[in-house]
């Protein structure tokens, strides 16, 4: 145990959300206090938090109360945060192996998964995780955002399809009271939807969002939700889940009392069409329609499709698909799972053997599955492997937590700490409290660091 006999363990974590947060949180926690720690969480966005903030609608504020917990943590002596640190520029792995003693990766999926169909690249197709960085604020997508399609698709059926469907729908004055950004209010009192459709391509017992997700479509007193009879079906697989499945049957409850009900009047309907699966986006220079087959459902829950075919008039396209993580310099990536190769953690390179010091958790780990519960579970695997090799842990050459900084220094990296962070938090609370709301979001990076970086 020679890198930890003379001086803390020095730990860097690449990924300040929730997954690198817990993994930090659970190395100071680490041998009951016997193991003395020294962590650095680097982030390439100015703020922490990861999806939390970037990722979760904002108008789920009770989601957002994770905030509170992950704040905790960062606030322990043995935690540093450097925030606008890019991985792979400001600091490569070779970098990394200098000063740390291991290496965590924790940078999460934020990427579209792809969609192979036709049509897929039209102007007005949209990949969902783009569309949420916009109303979330994120400082590296574009200010505005196209919303004048009166009719749109939404493909998928999990909770960020809802999400999407629900921000499509609700209108601009709703949203006005979370914390979304002056550009996104804008943005959204320009949408023109009416009608939005979302389309899943199997039946109703096999979605894969929420209870509260599902029931919180209905909440806005200006959309009806409308459940599709056609495709609400069920074989003995699905009604086997509907019974025993607690989250699949409070979901059917929830449809089941919506089924078939007409539109009251409102100005914006929510559709839900079940057993569709979307095989073309329709158009030449722009969306113009989609094509769905219609699915029947085979006794064990998966679908096939019939060959009876339906054409919607929709002017865009929101895919749902899921997320995928992307390739990180110098770490080996398995391109067709989009993860990092690991045993329990320990990276591993295109031989199977493990890359001494080099471990990930999170979605970069597992794929972009699973809730806090299992963020968590997952960062405590990924710490008992590396506890497990202390030993043979190659010391850093330049240990010194002032060296990291010095290198970023002679840079010119313009990087975030905790106390940044709080500076930053405590403008946009301020920004929120003039006009009743619990924050306004800050989107320029530029701004960002500013005021994280002000005197």
């Amino acid at each position: 145990m020679t890198t930890v006999l003379s001086r803390p363990l020095r730990i860097g974590i690449v990924g300040a959300g929730p997954a690198g947060i817990y993994a930090a949180d659970i190395l100071t926690k680490a041998g009951s206090g016997q193991l003395p720690v020294s962590i650095d969480l680097i982030e390439r966005l100015p703020a922490p938090y990861g999806l939390v903030r970037y990722g979760v609608a904002p108008d789920h504020p009770r989601i957002k109360e994770i905030i509170k917990a992950l704040r905790r943590v960062l606030e322990h002596p043995d935690i540093r945060f450097l925030g606008n640190v890019n991985y792979g520029s400001d600091l490569k792995l070779d970098d990394l192996r200098r000063h740390y003693d291991a290496i965590i990766f924790s940078t999460g999926a934020m990427d579209d998964r792809d969609l192979d169909i036709p049509g897929v690249d039209l102007p007005g197709s949209h990949g969902a995780a783009d569309f949420v960085s916009w109303y979330d604020g994120h400082p590296d997508v574009p200010r505005t955002w196209p919303l004048d399609a009166r009719s749109v698709a939404v493909l998928g059926a999990g909770n960020v399809a809802l999400d999407v469907a629900r921000v499509l729908s609700k209108t601009a004055a709703e949203m006005l009271t979370t914390e979304i950004p002056p550009n996104v209010h804008a943005g959204l009192l320009a949408n023109r939807a009416t009608d939005v459709h979302v389309f899943a391509r199997r039946g109703p017992a096999q979605v894969k969002f929420s209870p509260l997700e599902l029931r919180e479509l209905a909440h806005s007193p200006t959309v009806d939700v409308v459940v599709h009879p056609e495709g609400f079906e069920f074989d003995e697989a699905s009604l086997q889940l509907a019974q025993t499945d607690k989250q699949v049957k409070m979901v059917m409850k929830t449809l089941n009392a919506w089924v078939g009900q007409e539109p009251t009047g409102k100005p914006h309907r929510l559709h839900l069409h079940f057993l569709e699966n979307p095989v073309e986006i329709l158009g030449t220079a722009r969306v113009e329609g989609l094509r769905t087959e219609r699915q029947e459902l085979v006794g064990d829950g998966t679908a096939r499709g019939t060959g009876e075919f339906t054409e919607w008039d929709v002017q865009a396209v929101y895919r749902a698909v899921g997320y995928r993580s992307s390739h990180l310099a110098d770490v080996p990536f398995d391109h067709r799972r989009h993860v990092v190769p690991n045993a329990a953690g320990r990276v591993q390179d295109v031989d199977g053997q493990q890359v001494p010091g080099v471990y990930v958790t999170g979605w970069i780990k597992r794929g972009p599955i699973g809730l806090i519960g299992h963020t968590k579970s997952d960062a405590s695997e990924t710490i008992s492997c590396l506890l497990e090799d202390v030993a043979t842990l190659t010391p850093a050459e330049r240990p010194d937590p002032d060296d990291v900084t010095a290198h970023l220094d002679g840079l010119g990296v313009r990087y975030t700490t905790k106390q940044g962070w709080d500076l930053l938090d405590a403008h946009e609370v301020t920004l929120g409290e003039a006009q009743g709301r619990a924050r306004v979001k800050v989107v320029a990076r530029d701004e960002m660091v500013r005021i994280s970086t002000q005197p």
